[in-house]
This record gives C-alpha cells, structure tokens and sequence, in this order.
C-alpha cells in the first residue's frame, strides 16, 4: 500500500491543463493517477537509476534515467531504446510512472531485453531554441552515456508520448536509418509541422502510432499516419492521460524488443 501511494503521488505531479501549439492537452484529476498507478505491473524492479549529467548541447546539468529488465544485471550488452517526455514529464518522473516494472514485465513475458534510456529535455519540443539543443543530447549524449555503461548502442529504438512522441519521430527523421523502431504514443503533432513535412524520411524505419480517440491529437494523428511510410496504428477509446499511455506500454515494449533483437 506505501508503493501504491508514492507511485500515486509521483503520476500525480503534472499540470492540471497544459497547452502545447494552441492544443488542450489534458486535465489530468485524482482519478487519472490512481487508475494509472493500478496499470503498473506488480513485479520486481531491476536497476533502475536516476543520475545527475552535464550536457554541452542544453549547456545544463539534467536527469539521466537508466532502467534494465529484472534478472539481467547492470544490463551490459543490452540495446537501449531512448526516452523522450512530454511537456509536463522530466526525467526525473519516470521510476514513479512504473517504467522499470514495466520493462520488467515485459521480459518476464517473453520480449527479448533491452534497456530504457532518457534524460530531461525541457518544454522545447525537443527541437533546438538558441544554444540549447535537446534534440542533439538525445542523438548524440544520451547514446555516449549508454556506452559508458556498456550497453549496446549500436542497436538504438525510440519511444515518447505527447511532446516527446513529437520529439521521437523528428529524430527519425533528422538521422534517417539510425534506428531500429519509433513508437510514438498521442503524438503531439499538427498538420503542416515539420514532422508532417518530412515524414517520407521515416521510411525503411518501423513506425508505430498509438492515440485515444478522445485526445484533441486524434485527428491530426491520423491524418500523419498515412503519410508515414508503413506505419501501423492502434486506435482505442483514450484520453491524453498517463492512464492511457500506461494501458498501451505492454503493446509498445513488445514492438520496442523485438525491433531491438539481434535477429
């Protein structure tokens, strides 16, 4: 009960309403982090770390977050999937949102290990603003932090939500072929941005959408959808809301691992 009630208070830290290029978020209410709090798995945490890093590319000292699977060690020789949060997300929030447990359970269930990887990016989209550029601390930063603990970085994947699924498919993007999937949950993304604009980039690469049919992205979501070469789609009832994302985890941890297979 003490676990459930740090797990309920740190889904809880959010923005009661957040807007993001003139989109409702969400309204996120007592209700939303204790159903999300119920959707974490109740199986061992592996090592998991939260870790303090100075970045040359955001010209900060930000959160770098480490979780490996249960039963495989400091997780040496494993691909990392990179993180990337929403606008009301750090770094910082992940061991409260379950990711570690999550990550665990999937294992548990059969999809081949891998390790999640992210650090704090700001509010900016995860686009560059001046001398502060998230974007390359994801592309660049993060993956030479991940090789300082051994992990397999040559074999790389992408996940975010919101802000951080916007943030997500621009990488793709940006380094076409640099890896292996993208799972990109209510995309924060508007007809006519630069993710619509240079989605012909993505392909070659697995791309999967995941949105709730009432989030005010659903529309937008699906009409980027199409525009991405192969992408595959899950469309449910859903808000913006970590209750959502947590129901699609499993589905996208198991796309996540079996991209990053060695075969």
């Amino acid at each position: 009960m003490e676990r459930r009630r740090v797990l309920q208070a740190a889904a809880g830290v959010t923005l009661g309403a957040a807007v993001l290029g003139g989109a409702l978020l969400w309204r996120r209410g007592p209700d939303d982090a204790t159903t999300a709090a119920a959707l974490i798995p109740d199986v061992p945490l592996g090592d998991e770390r939260l870790e303090q890093r100075q970045s040359s590319a955001r010209g900060a000292t930000v959160d770098f977050y480490t979780a490996v699977p249960a039963g495989h060690g400091d997780g040496r020789g494993l691909p990392v999937c990179l993180v990337l949060h929403g606008a009301s997300a750090t770094a910082a929030s992940y061991p409260g949102f379950g990711f570690g447990r999550f990550l665990s359970d999937a294992v548990r269930r059969g999809v081949p290990p891998f390790v999640l990887a992210g650090a704090t990016g700001g509010r900016l989209r995860w686009e560059p603003s001046g001398s502060d550029d998230p974007q390359r601390m994801a592309y660049e930063e993060i993956p030479a932090w991940c090789a300082e603990r051994g992990f397999d970085t040559t074999r790389l994947a992408l996940w975010g939500w919101s802000m951080g699924g916007y943030g997500v498919l621009r990488l793709a993007e940006s380094r076409p072929g640099a890896y292996r999937a993208v799972a990109a949950f209510s995309p924060a993304v508007a007809r006519g941005d630069r993710v619509f604009a240079d989605a012909a980039a993505l392909a070659g690469t697995p791309v999967a959408l995941w949105c709730g049919k009432q989030d005010g992205f659903y529309e937008d979501v699906r009409a980027l959808a199409p525009t991405i070469p192969g992408a595959t789609t899950a469309y449910a009832d859903g808000a913006h809301t970590r209750t959502y994302w947590n129901s699609i985890t499993p589905a996208a941890f198991d796309f996540l691992g079996r991209a990053l297979s060695p075969a």
